[in-house]
């Protein structure tokens, strides 16, 4: 094409409108190259494996700025596998935020193990944000949770027996994922939770610790017939206690707090009392005060009416120093 040019340039008789559509021609043939040169090795890879992806295809996902080789790959990787996954179900994926690696590996172990998990629920899964590959390897190989969880910062399920005695307890619970309940089934902190309640109420139902340290299965027993993993990601296959210790004895700590709640109750209500009394003798002293303080006016009172004469007031007055003659005398002296 390029010789055809400079022919038609050197003739005189040449018409622009010709070079143009020459000029054009060799453009698109040249950006045609550089695509063709971009995509033949991808190209190339899924025809020889049968992945049945065109050019156009590829050239499309270029456009869509998608990413031409995780597509390749993961369509051949689902083909040399026996899974039948079109290109534009993978694209959509993509370009929807999903993994599609992710996706492709977790339904080629799914068919492996003979778990029923169609694309559709693939990528559900893995567009709501859970791990769809280790829910897989979890379906096929269960895993072992720790109860409570260590990294939660508490190491043991502290529960009170009926006697008082304080347990400390241990779980290892033992679980593999449920595929169908995975979207919008609860996490691996509701199976904890919900554990260690179950534990707590076993110990507190128990009469003594001793019954409980003599056996600890009864504990996963209960708990797991409960049905904990209702309404959660997983199933619950086995509940093992791994250690119970003794703690503090709240029984007596709280009998002890209750005692000396009640002394400091009594305190205050003997104190109450004595103010009370303190208060009832300054009111009777008072009142003996004010009678005193009437008598000189009876005995004038007396004088006036007649009613008392004077050798009888002097009497009085010899009777009232007698008295306190005995009283100084009654009083201990004070030492120097």
């Amino acid at each position: 094409m390029s010789k055809i040019a400079h022919v038609l340039m050197q003739q005189e008789t040449a018409n622009p409108v010709v070079i143009g559509i020459l000029v054009v021609v060799v453009i698109a043939a040249l950006v045609f190259l550089l695509i063709l040169l971009k995509f033949a090795r991808l190209w190339l890879q899924a025809y020889f494996s049968r992945a049945d992806i065109k050019l156009s295809e590829l050239i499309g996902m270029w456009l869509r700025k998608v990413d031409a080789r995780v597509i390749v790959l993961s369509k051949i990787t689902a083909i040399q596998a026996g899974l039948e996954l079109t290109t534009k179900d993978l694209e959509s994926h993509y370009l929807a935020g999903g993994r599609v690696p992710n996706v492709v590996r977790a339904l080629i172990a799914a068919n492996r193990a003979n778990i029923d998990l169609t694309f559709k629920t693939a990528t559900a899964i893995d567009l709501a944000g859970r791990d769809i590959l280790d829910a897989i390897q979890t379906s096929v190989n269960p895993k072992v949770i720790d109860c409570p969880d260590p990294k939660k910062g508490k190491e043991t399920i502290d529960a009170v027996a009926q006697d008082g005695i304080q347990l400390k307890a241990k779980a290892r619970v033992t679980v593999r994922t449920n595929i169908h309940r995975l979207v919008g089934g609860a996490t691996e902190e509701t199976v904890i939770a919900r554990v260690g309640e179950g534990i707590v109420t076993s110990i507190g139902s128990s009469i003594t610790y001793k019954s409980v340290l003599e056996n600890p299965d009864r504990i996963s027993k209960a708990v797991l017939g409960k049905g904990l993993d209702a309404g959660t990601a997983f199933e619950i296959l086995s509940i093992d206690i791994a250690d119970v210790d003794v703690g503090d004895n709240v029984g007596a700590q709280l009998q002890a707090a209750q005692a000396e709640a009640d002394m400091r109750r009594a305190k205050a209500e003997a104190e109450k009392r004595r103010a009370m009394a303190v208060a009832r003798e300054q009111e009777m002293r008072a009142l003996v005060v004010e009678n005193e303080s009437k008598v000189p006016l009876a005995i004038a009172e007396a004088f006036q009416k007649g009613n008392l004469g004077i050798m009888d007031y002097y009497r009085l007055k010899n009777i009232g120093a007698d008295t306190q003659m005995r009283e100084s005398i009654a009083k201990p002296k004070k030492s120097d």
